[in-house]
């Protein structure tokens, strides 16, 4: 079987608001393409849209990628051979492409007033018809427009489409998409503030960009048909066309959308990359998360590394589907690639949250409670609540909580000066020879080790559940935890003496 031809894909978000998972995977299946066939990943900024331009938008784009490990070929911050990589930068390129299409007879000066198109759209809305231009400026001699824009008089510039015949899109996802070019409006290619629209920028890039696939979300292919006229009218080839799916609610009913996010009851935790950073989930977890919503490889693999998802993807089987996105399923991934981590690797990215929270962590102590928490966190965050007592001075247990089952608080509290007495004696905190002495205890007192080890947890660490009790305390060291014991027995006598 041949090798596949090395592809150019683009990354090309808007600077307007924050980076989502529908980005992420967009972005993940175009580095996937370019790493697996040896070809380029260029980033590209469109910032064309200036009212809704968010000046900390492009940051939190780059930071969320290089946070994934999809790392560019080409962008902004790097260069490259059809640099610059910002639509902002790149407006005579637009506007000397659109002079062309112009002299081509594809597009027209068109000078309707904001009044004239309003009126325009409420009579066909009063005809039930779809609101579209009327073409009114469609058959004005080019030197007279040419002469009016050069006079200064306010104008955009349309597309001309044509009336008759039939235009076809081919997806890659999807049936060839048919529509007759009397329902494509005549879209307006550039602004009356001399910036192009989406349609004439992005159009223009991919094609000078040599962009051999274009992957991006289902809501343009309403004007899919506008860009295959675009190309066909500059007698362009064209790229590869992929229109992923859109995301669904975790419910599956409805599209995802912000609102939902911001809903706890959604089930949504955040739809924001670097949230999810935040909240203490892996890159490793979210790009395996956002690979299979929208793709498979099989109907039952489900944990792909990174390089296991460079070798399999294949846009053969790219859903058209809307996906649910499912948290649970995410957790669930998440807990796995924590549990594969190695352990110096892990300590390292739990260090931060610890910090976050306000511990003074010694590595030796984190590099010992890691094997103790590994298999009981979901989440990195995770790890202040679980393991948050081992670097406190002190802790405040619940007094109630450290009543013993069916005992009291006298019996508990008698209960644990006895487990003083023994930890005191004892000439070192090992685990084993620790162990076998409180079991004898309980047996001594003629308690269960569950009751007694109950009393010991909340004691110790202030919590119901927490990592193993017995290697814990072994951190923790002999006089910590004898001090803690210390506190739990007054704290039960002072219940004893309410009673």
């Amino acid at each position: 079987m041949p090798e596949p031809a090395p592809v150019r894909v683009r990354f090309a978000p808007s600077p307007t608001g924050r980076f989502h998972i529908g980005g992420a995977r967009t972005a993940l299946y175009n580095y996937l393409l370019a790493r697996q066939t040896g070809g380029s990943f260029v980033l590209r900024i469109e910032d064309t849209d200036q009212k809704r331009y968010d000046p900390t938008a492009q940051d939190e784009i780059m930071d969320s990628l290089r946070w994934l490990g999809l790392d560019w070929d080409e962008g902004p911050d790097i260069g490259g051979p059809f640099a610059p990589y910002k639509q902002s930068e790149r407006l005579l390129i637009y506007h000397n492409l659109i002079e062309e299409l112009i002299d081509r007879g594809s597009a027209y000066y068109c000078f309707c007033s904001p009044e004239r198109l309003s009126q325009v759209r409420n009579e066909q809305q009063k005809q039930n018809l779809s609101p579209r231009y009327d073409g009114y400026c469609r058959s004005l001699s080019l030197q007279d427009a040419r002469a009016r824009a050069k006079d200064g008089e306010s104008h955009v510039v349309r597309f001309k489409t044509p009336k008759e015949g039939k235009t076809t899109g081919i997806d890659l996802l999807r049936d060839p998409i048919i529509v007759d070019n009397i329902n494509i409006d005549d879209y307006i290619l550039l602004k009356s503030d001399g910036i192009p629209v989406y349609h004439m920028a992005a159009i223009s890039d991919d094609h000078l960009m040599e962009i051999t696939h274009v992957f991006r979300g289902s809501e343009w292919l309403p004007t899919f048909p506008l860009h295959v006229l675009i190309y066909e009218a500059f007698e362009w080839e064209q790229p590869q066309w992929i229109h992923l799916s859109v995301f669904l609610n975790p419910t599956g009913k409805g599209k995802l959308s912000k609102r939902t996010a911001m809903d706890p009851k959604s089930g949504v935790k955040s739809v924001y990359t670097l949230d999810l950073k935040e909240l203490g989930y892996l890159h490793e977890a979210v790009n395996n998360w956002c690979a299979l919503m929208g793709w498979s490889y099989d109907d039952h693999t489900e944990i792909f590394p990174m390089e296991d998802l460079i070798e399999k993807f294949s846009l053969d089987k790219l859903s058209s589907s809307p996906a649910a996105v499912n948290f649970s399923k995410l957790d669930h991934f998440n807990g796995i690639y924590i549990r594969e981590l190695p352990s110096q690797e892990l300590k390292r990215r739990i260090l931060p949250f610890l910090q976050e929270a306000g511990y003074r962590v010694e590595d030796e102590t984190l590099e010992s409670i890691i094997p103790l928490i590994r298999e009981r966190i979901h989440t990195l965050d995770e790890a202040v609540e679980m393991a948050g007592f081992f670097f406190q001075e002190t802790i405040h247990p619940d007094p109630s909580l450290l009543i013993g089952k069916d005992m009291t608080a006298s019996q508990s509290a008698f209960a644990a000066q006895r487990v003083y007495e023994v930890i005191e004696a004892l000439p070192s905190m090992e685990c084993d020879s620790l162990e076998n002495e409180l079991r004898n205890l309980a047996d001594e007192l003629n308690l269960k080790a569950s009751q007694l080890f109950g009393i010991l947890r909340i004691a110790v660490t202030g919590q119901s559940v927490s990592p193993p009790l017995i290697e814990s305390m072994e951190v923790i060291g002999k006089s910590k935890v004898l001090e803690r014991i210390q506190e739990a027995i007054a704290l039960l006598s002072a219940q004893s003496d309410t009673k």
